[in-house]
């Protein structure tokens, strides 16, 4: 189904305000892909390019199965995935304000909860043969955000070993207990304290200098799905007290996929 067609289904629908904050995104992106055109960087524009397909999933989603998608819910997606891809890693505000890349995986694991959570709760309310009990609802949708956490970082994983970018950040740290380092080779970790410099020589005759151990990717990843699962638990909590207290927490039902 044409894009257009999409657009003018949402329109009817009166889902205006995430409708008009995908167009202005859609535009932004749009124009960001013609200016990496314009530089040659061919990654860049590949990165413009998927971000489209990601701004365009809710949309189809919505149609191809028949679902709704809150208002408040659409907008937030949409400006996570301009956030991360657009604004994160093509302009770099991932190494120009600090924390902006835990800020969004902890948003991650919120939002990926909330459509887990959404997905099962469909299931349950549209089904006479399922009553599944409010813990087991916010179980699965903690599950599916963790999920969603992990294969992000076997993403990220993938595209810095085959396409040489560095999407899991580095971390400089001072110290590291290592079993290799033991000459006795038994297992027992030898431990260094305190590294001021580490020098790496590469390319026959290059020579770095760093300012400390190079660790290129793991304490990101950790600490990435560390907060998504906070996130994810935070959420969660939520949907607990929603269930026991629906008239005073009515408005996390803006967060609810629902039947068409």
């Amino acid at each position: 189904m044409k894009v257009q067609k999409l657009i003018k289904m949402a329109y009817k629908e009166n889902k205006r305000s995430s409708l008009a904050i995908y167009l202005i995104l859609r535009f932004l992106v749009i124009l960001c892909m013609v200016l990496q055109l314009i530089r040659g960087d061919l990654n860049n524009a590949l990165l413009c390019l998927l971000s489209l397909i990601l701004l365009f999933a809710p949309l189809f989603i919505q149609n191809k199965f028949e679902i709704t998608l809150p208002d408040g819910l659409e907008i937030a997606i949409y400006l996570f995935i301009f956030s991360a891809e657009i604004l994160g890693e093509i302009n770099n505000f991932y190494g120009i304000i600090p924390y902006w890349d835990t800020m969004l995986h902890t948003i991650n694991g919120f939002l990926a909860t909330a459509v887990g959570f959404s997905l099962v709760n469909l299931l349950n309310n549209n089904s006479t043969h399922i009553n599944l009990s409010p813990f087991y609802l916010c179980l699965v949708a903690f599950c599916f955000s963790m999920t969603i956490g992990v294969l992000w970082e076997f993403l990220e994983f993938g595209c810095d070993k085959f396409f040489k970018s560095d999407m899991q950040k580095d971390t400089y740290i001072k110290q590291i207990a290592s079993v290799d380092l033991n000459k006795d080779k038994i297992n027992k970790s030898v431990i260094l304290n305190d590294i001021e410099e580490v020098t790496i020589k590469y390319n026959g005759d290059q020579v770095i200098t760093l300012d400390g151990y190079l660790d290129i990717g793991l304490y990101d990843t950790m600490k990435d799905l560390l907060v998504n699962f906070l996130g994810a638990i935070v959420f969660g909590i939520i949907e607990w007290f929603y269930f026991n207290n629906k008239d005073k927490l009515k408005f996390t039902e803006q967060l609810f996929l629902y039947k068409n």
